[in-house]
C-alpha cells in the first residue's frame, strides 16, 4: 500500500503533459508509471489539468526616508505654561497647558496631548488643554495636530515633574486634642 501511495504521489508531481500508464504487476499491486513495461497490459491514465498561478514580481520596500513628506502645516507648534527648571505644583494633579501655533489652527484640525507617549484626552480645537489627576513624578508631554484620526504634526516633547502634596503626611495633620484629665 505504501509503495502504491508513493507511486501515486510521484505521478502527481510529474508535469501535466507527461503520459501516465497504469498496470498490475506480478504480485497483484497496481503500479503507475510514465513508461509502459514490455508485455504487460497497460491503461492510459488521464489526469485533470493542474492549476497555474502567475507569479507576481516582489515589491521593493520603500524606506521611510524616501517617502515624500509634505511640509508641516504649522511653522510653530509648542507647549507653553510648563515650568522648565522646577517641579509643577499641582496638589490634586490637575493643571492646564497652552499650545502656541503659527498660523492659527485650520478648520478640520484638532489638538490632542501625548502624555508619556500615549494619547491623552479628547481632541480639541482650543489652544488650552487640561490634564486631571496626573500622578506625581516625572512625565513627558507633547501636543499633536490631528486631521480626522490621522496625526499630521507633533511638537517637541517636554519633560516635567509633577509635585503633589501628600495629604497623609503627619506634618499636615492637625495636632491631637488633649484628653481631659479625670477629676479625683
Amino acid at each position: 500500500m505504501r509503495r502504491m501511495l508513493t507511486c501515486l504521489l510521484l505521478t502527481l508531481a510529474l508535469p501535466a503533459s507527461a503520459q501516465i500508464y497504469k498496470y498490475t504487476d506480478a504480485n497483484g499491486n497496481t503500479v503507475f508509471t510514465n513508461q509502459p513495461p514490455d508485455g504487460a497490459a497497460t491503461q492510459s491514465v488521464e489526469l485533470p489539468k493542474t492549476n497555474t498561478v502567475q507569479m507576481q514580481a516582489p515589491s521593493v520596500p520603500v524606506a521611510p526616508s524616501e517617502l515624500a513628506t509634505p511640509a508641516a502645516p504649522y511653522r510653530l507648534l509648542q507647549l507653553t505654561g510648563i515650568p522648565d527648571d522646577e517641579a509643577l505644583r499641582a496638589n490634586n494633579g490637575t493643571f492646564s497647558v497652552g499650545v502656541q501655533l503659527e498660523p492659527r489652527l485650520a478648520a478640520g484640525h484638532r489638538l490632542r496631548l501625548l502624555l508619556d507617549g500615549k494619547p491623552y484626552g479628547q481632541p480639541s480645537n482650543v489652544p488650552r488643554l487640561q490634564l486631571t489627576s496626573i500622578d506625581r513624578g516625572e512625565h513627558s508631554l507633547a501636543v499633536e495636530v490631528l486631521s480626522g484620526d490621522q496625526s499630521i504634526q507633533q511638537s517637541a516633547t517636554t519633560i516635567f515633574t509633577v509635585q503633589r502634596v501628600n495629604t497623609s503626611s503627619p506634618a499636615l495633620r492637625p495636632p491631637p486634642t488633649p484628653k481631659p484629665t479625670p477629676a479625683p
